[in-house]
């Protein structure tokens, strides 16, 4: 896998599969970019579950945040890391310990470990890294587009309805 580029049919493939996600590095601080990408997934209907030590028990974004990955009270299908780049070997040897893979493991801007990378593929697990899922969803669903940006998306196609916060997403029920 080439992880300098992904091709928009990845990212998306990963964006539509997934239903819940573990967020590592979640804060409960709402000016915090690891808050508002919790809130923006929280929006468009994913299950989250935060995870922060700190706030075990209690609310961050309006999802109860969870310790570790070990006390998730069920299985997720991507892991999001909101975490320095040297503590993603640690958290990569937790996600391998689950008793549930996850499909994906997300690490955000400016998070890579290609070693991990490479032990998180060879057990099935789709990488992203040094992307956000907030950006990479918006692009896709040209949301980002309504703020004068440019997505890199052309098309004539009328965007899908949903429910939820935003009415439009690259999500399909």
């Amino acid at each position: 896998m080439n992880h300098d580029a992904y091709d928009n049919a990845y990212i998306a493939g990963i964006l539509n599969s997934v239903r819940s996600i573990a967020v590592v590095g979640a804060s409960a601080n709402d000016v915090r970019p690891s808050f508002f990408v919790t809130k923006y997934l929280v929006d468009k209907g994913y299950t989250v579950f935060p995870i922060n030590p700190g706030q075990a028990g209690r609310e961050i974004a309006g999802a109860v945040a969870c310790a570790s990955l070990a006390d998730l009270p069920e299985p997720v299908d991507m892991v999001d890391i909101f975490r320095a780049s040297s503590a993603v070997p640690g958290i990569t040897d937790q996600i391998l310990a689950m008793d549930s893979l996850p499909k994906a493991v997300w690490m955000q801007l400016t998070v890579r470990d290609d070693a991990s990378a490479a032990r998180l593929e060879e057990k099935g697990i789709k990488v992203v890294m040094n992307r956000c899922p907030k950006i990479e969803y918006g692009r896709l669903s040209r949301e980002i587009g309504w703020n004068g940006v440019n997505s890199r998306v052309i098309s004539s196609k009328k965007p899908i309805l949903r429910q939820g916060f935003q009415s439009f997403g690259i999500r399909q029920r």
